[in-house]
């Protein structure tokens, strides 16, 4: 399900920034996004780079992008960030997450026509520069049938309410594509 966003006032933020964070992001050489790990819901042609792993702050990543680095700082209780890159042709088959105490949440960054988002019954298309949140446990799908690539901040927040709670461990295969990445910082990294 979506979430209605005017409960989230920090999303402002991020809107009105977007186009720097859009050409951070399209400043990024391609080789050094990856491609995401589950590919038995893709096959190929979605690719990510990293910026925030459950918590732990990529510094390289980030460093590359000071305005996004900045206006990441104003999601409260971030968990998870980066750039999601669909390219063409892409269908992101129906599948659920897997952490329940945080909201997902896009920025539209390249958004080409005929690609959009379906979480629950409900389907909505990106927009530049717009965003929207949804329960990411909701089963959803996504797709690119344009003729260019799709582009959007993609983060997580903990859920109001539930900040005090201890957050979901990834699967295995996540959590080994990211400590694999050997570009994870925090306290015991």
């Amino acid at each position: 399900m979506f979430v209605n966003q005017r409960q989230f006032p920090f999303l402002a933020e991020l809107r009105a920034r977007w186009d720097a964070i859009r050409d951070e992001c399209l400043a990024l050489p391609l080789d050094t996004y990856q491609p995401w790990v589950q590919r038995e819901m893709y096959g190929q042609g979605w690719s990510v780079y990293g910026l925030v792993a459950f918590g732990d702050r990529i510094e390289e990543a980030l460093e590359a992008c000071p305005n996004t680095a900045s206006a990441l700082t104003k999601v409260p209780h971030l968990t998870t960030a980066g750039f999601s890159r669909m390219a063409p042709g892409t269908h992101i088959k129906p599948h659920q997450g897997w952490v329940t105490t945080v909201y997902r949440a896009h920025l539209g960054l390249v958004v080409p026509q005929d690609c959009a988002l379906r979480v629950g019954d409900e389907t909505r298309q990106w927009r530049e520069g717009e965003t929207f949140v949804f329960d990411d446990t909701v089963t959803h799908e996504a797709w690119n049938f344009g003729t260019s690539d799709r582009v959007v901040l993609l983060f997580d927040f903990v859920r109001p309410g539930c900040e005090d709670m201890q957050q979901d461990e990834p699967p295995a295969s996540v959590a080994g594509f990211v400590r694999r990445r050997g570009r994870r910082s925090g306290p015991d990294r």
